[in-house]
């Protein structure tokens, strides 16, 4: 996985906003358990990093998008990132925002995981979070490489648990990397050009 600049503070302001954000959302019984989701997506993307020699960008997209959509609640997350303007922005606005974020999202684990060297996924353990999170830890072991951890923040939406925000070294959330991007083409341009330009970046990185 890419690295990012290390923005810890912006990292534990977003966390928050998600964490109020989690509070609409009326939960229930457990379905699978936090770590569980994890565990099943971290076998898809192993799977998809082993046939990446004799595959498409294209086809690893086509086979994690509905992976994705099971682990993760997009939907959500572009809406916590967006902010107030969400309540702002037309219905059809809202699902144009969904489906580019949809597709961004999906097209860069397809053009980041391109390829197996010997890697292996291990669930290092589930931490309770603030206000009903999960905080699922994880590592990702390089043989010829430094190991990255990544931590999984996971918020309960009915009975399901889903990735609502992914934290490299325990610190930098990809969440708040996208608040910064998004939030600032929304003040300068605003809500269609946002869609435009998460498409755009989708397209290019399902070219490669």
């Amino acid at each position: 996985m890419q690295s990012i600049n290390n923005i810890r503070a912006p990292g534990l302001r977003i966390v928050i906003i998600i964490i109020f954000g989690l509070l609409v959302y009326p939960t229930w019984a457990l379905s699978a358990e936090p770590s569980e989701v994890v565990d099943r997506f971290h076998e898809v993307l192993l799977s998809v990093m082993k046939k990446a020699g004799s595959t498409s960008v294209t086809a690893r997209y086509k086979e994690l998008k509905p992976e994705m959509e099971k682990a993760f609640n997009l939907p959500f997350m572009i809406r916590i990132t967006v902010g107030s303007s969400w309540k702002r922005t037309s219905e059809q606005q809202k699902s144009e925002l969904i489906e580019a974020f949809k597709r961004m999202s999906v097209g860069t684990y397809a053009y980041r995981f391109n390829g197996y060297s010997g890697q292996i996924f291990k669930t290092l353990k589930v931490r309770t979070g603030p206000k009903g999170t999960r905080l699922v830890d994880t590592r990702i072991e390089n043989p010829n490489d430094d190991s990255v951890t990544i931590t999984y923040v996971m918020g309960k939406f009915g009975d399901k648990w889903k990735i609502i925000d992914v934290l490299l070294d325990r610190g930098i959330s990809e969440m708040a990397v996208r608040v910064s991007e998004y939030r600032s083409i929304l003040r300068s341009r605003g809500v269609r050009a946002l869609a435009r330009a998460l498409s755009k970046k989708a397209t290019n990185l399902l070219k490669n």
